[in-house]
């Protein structure tokens, strides 16, 4: 990937460009920042940039030998490591297992979700996760000599999603790296990934996509008319994957504003039938879907409250949440709105803490139905 293909980011782009330039290459760079941001895009620019065979003034030629591999993302010296789950027949596996899978999801577009990924390698309920096993393949390919690039790179994307032995063998190569190896360690959730390897790497902290460049991406790379462009760009707040996902709404089994809905349904109507079946089914999702229920039901309370008071300059709605929140927005009002709001953050915590999933879902059920006739 190139630089001129990463959306917005010049000063972050600057900086990764200053690296290579001045042989300032660090052996451990851990992209941060919110979702959307281009993290992982920025990441696979900079490992081509460094190993283009003719790299010009401000990114890399994207004819060499080199560059034509990183392109199909086949080249020898890039490794990657990233979440899976277990299979079946097989119990122990490793990034390599799904990695014609990756490759085709990255291809596509680098700017996905991780809900997105597990949704495309069809993980249903399980938990993604960067297993034990991991480990051994990182130190075996990263112990061999580079094939023809003066680096090898390896590309970690959501270390936070690391098993803990796995993150304790990775610090000691983190700690003694092999000659000429770089990491590329790409997370959302920084502080949750262990503390003794981000210490070792230089942070790098890419933030939202300003509004024009995505506006001007939208346009150009993607040929959105610059009305619905306009749009999408008020909604996503710097995320161009929201911004995608507005533009073009997938076809996805889970959606967060489909189960918020039935939840407020249900509860107003005070269908206890209904509410126990929605219990269960939520909380025979996996965790990852679970968590991003409850965050964007926080959202939809923030929304709809905003949209309550009349204040539509500051609301951040698809046109499918705006039309259903015309009727269901008074609702949503100051007696309610920080309680409703409290719960939610609750289900958000307990989840993470590994709490039961039906007891959460159930306590949460209960609280919503009372609240929301307040």
């Amino acid at each position: 990937m190139l630089f001129k293909d990463v959306t917005g980011q010049d000063k972050i782009k600057e900086r990764l460009i200053r690296f290579v330039t001045e042989q300032r290459i660090s052996h451990a760079l851990m992209f941060t920042g919110p979702e959307g941001s281009g993290k992982l895009a920025l990441a696979l620019a900079y490992a081509q940039f460094v190993s283009c065979l003719d790299r010009k003034k401000s990114d890399s030629c994207g004819v060499c030998s080199s560059c034509r591999k990183y392109q199909k993302l086949v080249h020898p010296d890039l490794h990657f490591v990233f979440p899976v789950f277990k299979l079946k027949d097989i119990k122990n596996p490793v990034s390599d297992d799904f990695l014609p899978l990756w490759r085709e999801m990255v291809l596509k577009t680098p700017y996905f979700t991780f809900s997105q990924w597990l949704s495309f390698i069809k993980s249903e309920n399980a938990q993604g996760m960067i297993y034990e096993a991991e480990s051994e393949s990182i130190i075996k390919k990263l112990s061999l000599k580079s094939f023809e690039s003066e680096y090898k790179i390896m590309i970690i994307w959501m270390p936070e999603k690391m098993h803990n032995s796995c993150s304790n063998k990775l610090l000691k190569l983190i700690e003694e790296p092999p000659v000429k190896t770089l990491f590329l360690l790409i997370t959302e959730d920084e502080e949750s990934v262990i503390t003794t390897i981000r210490s070792r790497a230089q942070l790098i902290q890419v933030p939202p996509v300003d509004n024009e460049a995505m506006h001007r991406a939208l346009i150009s790379e993607y040929n959105y008319p610059e009305e619905e462009a306009a749009d999408a760009v008020r909604l996503a707040n710097g995320n161009i994957i929201t911004a995608l996902e507005y533009l073009e709404p997938g076809e996805e089994s889970f959606r967060p504003f489909n189960s918020f809905q039935e939840l407020m349904r249900f509860a107003y109507s005070n269908n206890i039938p209904e509410l126990l079946k929605w219990t269960d089914k939520m909380s025979s999702l996996g965790r990852d879907r679970q968590k991003a229920f409850f965050n964007a039901s926080l959202r939809f309370v923030r929304e709809y409250f905003i949209m309550n008071l009349k204040n539509f300059d500051l609301n951040y709605l698809s046109r499918e949440e705006k039309e259903w929140g015309e009727r269901f927005a008074p609702y949503i009002n100051e007696r309610n709105v920080i309680p409703l709001s409290k719960e939610f953050e609750k289900g958000v915590f307990d989840i993470t803490k590994n709490g039961n999933a039906r007891i959460v879902f159930f306590d949460t059920v209960i609280k919503v139905a009372r609240l929301i006739k307040a």
